[in-house]
């Protein structure tokens, strides 16, 4: 692999951004989507994705597509701008790069409302813009990769957990909305009067999480995945 520093794009959910803001979120975790032959272990002992090659039958290592320790990840995230005062609107027109800037972006995972503006064919609008549609200027957190493995989904540790953002995971809201049966033996508690249960580990968080977010079922297939650890930059 090349030594030089390279920046992606990656996509987050309003609640992982969330995490990545108050520092509790240092790892993620993605499905390996390359097609590999197998998963092969390297001279230093990690496990890799590898193919055969198919002119020289030599051994193929598949690229992270995340990078590697060095490397700049962006963040993609739900997000409406730029937006400014109507009387700035001679200036935008004039030099609309000046306006290019997180400063003048809001962003849904801050938890306001969707921001209303006027669109250039001065139509009033009332919405956000999807994260897949966010430009590199608008992007307000930048990631430095730290480490790259693979390993099986299901192999999670309890630390991982707690880096992967669940770390608050046994506040009531979280857990009374992803885990009806932990909701009603709380709320049964509170009814009685008794201290109510203890919630879901990080781990078992974090596979409800992500049944959410890839479909039900897909923590059960344990696929591989990318671990990428990262650290918050300057961004």
């Amino acid at each position: 692999m090349s030594s030089q520093v390279k920046e992606r794009p990656i996509l987050f959910s309003g609640a992982m951004v969330r995490a990545l803001l108050d520092g509790s979120k240092t790892q993620t975790r993605r499905a390996l989507k390359v097609r590999c032959q197998e998963i092969g272990e390297r001279a230093d002992g990690s496990r890799w994705p590898w193919s055969e090659h198919p002119d020289t039958a030599a051994d193929h290592w598949h690229a992270c597509p995340y990078g590697q320790p060095g490397d700049r990840l962006w963040v993609r995230e739900t997000f409406q701008g730029p937006l400014f005062d109507g009387d700035r609107e001679s200036e935008y027109r004039a030099d609309p790069e000046v306006f290019n800037s997180p400063e003048f972006c809001q962003y849904a995972a801050d938890g306001g409302a969707a921001p209303e503006f006027m669109t250039m064919d001065d139509e009033w609008v009332c919405r956000w813009r999807p994260s897949i549609h966010m430009p590199r200027w608008a992007s307000r957190i930048l990631l430095e990769v730290v480490s790259v493995r693979v390993e099986r989904l299901q192999d999670i540790s309890e630390v991982d957990a707690i880096a992967e953002g669940m770390a608050h995971v046994r506040s009531q809201a979280w857990d009374r909305e992803h885990f009806p049966a932990w909701r009603c033996l709380f709320e049964e508690a509170v009814t009685a009067g008794t201290k109510p249960p203890i919630g879901p580990s990080p781990a078992q968080a974090y596979e409800k999480l992500w049944d959410s977010i890839n479909g039900a079922g897909s923590w059960d297939a344990n696929p591989w995945v990318w671990v990428v650890e990262f650290k918050r930059v300057a961004s």
